[in-house]
């Protein structure tokens, strides 16, 4: 396991390009308590997963491809993305000739098929447990320039900043000695704060590696503007760590300095979470939570209300989505503090 200014990589990449399923297996079997193992069959698919992976080693299985896919060799190397990885071929002792002439200067080691299994994986072990990390070379390239970029930028951790840029401590308000506890809310005007976490978790749990989402930031002067959030996920093997970058998108503060009980924008603010709060919940959803804070289970409930098990799941679950909760017990809790319930019937 490595760390990077806090922020952690598990074990280094291991991508395997080979047609043959027993290879891969035994590599599986030998190396996968050090390193993550992804297969594939062919060197065009390798090469595009290798650029989404970006692995710690690359490992060629010439016994079992074609001549002719063994011409997109180079293409690794050539690949700015690629070059730091290890690309090791393995190879035919009968290949010897046409590798020597063609490809050994292509990649960055050569093992024969004439040596023992045990060389191949004592070797590619000997790489895993090289303090070099592809991963780690382009997070600490990135943190390089972090403090050139001119946009205020975060690493965070689901919600909880890690790192921020020089641009970021100028433009927000924080107390030094609370640097270690901030998270993005912090710097949410109290009527987007939902809607961040929410943004948040949902990027999170998707498959995209890229997201933007708009809202108004706190900025040091107790002013807001409105700004352009773009989310970049560091790595789909590491969930949870993103890059933040921000765009502010208008010059006027959205708020005045006279921030207060009269205040036009926070009265605004509370009048439309009393309206959204009216209508958050279904009758049927009301009876549901009325019998939660009874402590009924499911099947309780469904036989109070007549309906099916599944129908009181459903039921659960947009309460879930409606309040932007990770649990059910989240939600009662909102339902609570927001009178969305008559506790005293329930």
């Amino acid at each position: 396991m490595f760390k990077i200014n806090g922020m952690r990589t598990d074990k280094k990449q291991l991508l395997v390009i080979s047609k043959k399923g027993n290879l891969s297996a035994e590599l599986n079997e030998n190396l996968s308590v050090h390193c993550e193992i992804s297969s594939v069959n062919s060197i065009h698919t390798g090469y595009n997963l290798a650029l989404d992976l970006l692995p710690d080693i690359i490992l060629i299985d010439q016994t079992s491809l074609s001549s002719k896919s063994l011409k997109n060799i180079p293409n690794f190397k050539s690949t700015h993305f690629l070059n730091k990885c290890w690309l090791v071929l393995y190879t035919d002792e009968s290949f010897r000739d046409i590798t020597d002439l063609h490809y050994k200067n292509e990649v960055n080691e050569v093992i024969y098929s004439s040596t023992t299994k045990l060389h191949l994986y004592s070797r590619l072990l000997q790489q895993v447990h090289s303090k070099f990390s592809i991963t780690n070379y382009w997070k600490d390239s990135f943190l390089g320039l972090f403090n050139l970029l001119l946009n205020p930028v975060l690493l965070l951790q689901q919600d909880k900043i890690i790192a921020m840029n020089d641009s970021f401590k100028e433009s927000f308000k924080f107390d030094e000695k609370d640097v270690n506890d901030l998270k993005l809310t912090d710097f949410v005007n109290c009527e987007n704060k939902t809607k961040v976490r929410a943004s948040l978790r949902n990027f999170a749990r998707g498959k995209h590696m890229k997201a933007v989402t708009k809202t108004s930031l706190k900025l040091k002067d107790n002013k807001s503007r409105n700004a352009k959030i773009s989310f970049s996920k560091l790595d789909k093997m590491m969930h949870g760590q993103f890059i933040m970058m921000i765009h502010f998108f208008d010059e006027d503060s959205l708020l005045d300095t006279k921030v207060g009980s009269n205040s036009e924008n926070v009265e605004n603010c509370f009048e439309e979470n009393s309206k959204m709060s009216e209508f958050c919940f279904t009758k049927r959803e009301k009876e549901i939570i009325q019998l939660l804070c009874k402590g009924y289970k499911t099947r309780e409930i469904s036989d109070a209300l007549f309906i099916s098990p599944k129908t009181i799941e459903k039921h659960r679950a947009n309460i879930v989505k409606r309040t932007n909760s990770d649990t059910i017990l989240e939600s009662i809790i909102y339902a609570i503090k927001h009178n969305l319930v008559d506790i005293q019937h329930a």
